[in-house]
């Protein structure tokens, strides 16, 4: 057994395709969701943390991983919320412009300034 599937519970690949391919998905389309609703940028953090809980019962269920392993739980729930927040931000600017065209412009991938 390597030092990292002590620590994370589980090899580099199973981790790398549940918790970036699979649950970055998500984690993208959770962004998304919150920024076109109008929701609070603190709720991907929560909304993060829930998506971690279902990684690690993938990596369990699938791949015979260790379930209760909190650094890997902690490491796939901080990759899941950058995801996320990135995700969130993105789809933040880009709203902001094309709703309120007058008053916004864009400022690089993540931003708006006033006109």
């Amino acid at each position: 057994m390597s030092d990292f599937e002590l620590v994370f519970g589980t090899t580099p690949f199973v981790s790398l395709g549940i918790t970036l391919i699979l649950g970055g998905g998500c984690a993208v389309m959770t962004g998304r969701a919150l920024a076109l609703n109008w929701r609070p940028d603190w709720q991907f953090v929560a909304y993060g943390f829930l998506l971690a809980i279902a990684d690690r019962f993938l990596v369990f269920a699938l791949f015979q991983g260790e379930l209760f392993s909190l650094s890997g739980y902690l490491a796939d729930a901080l990759a899941l919320i950058v995801i996320a927040a990135v995700a969130f931000r993105v789809t933040r600017a880009r709203q902001m412009v094309r709703q309120y065209p007058w008053a916004y412009r864009r400022f690089g991938p993540f931003g708006w300034r006033e006109r």
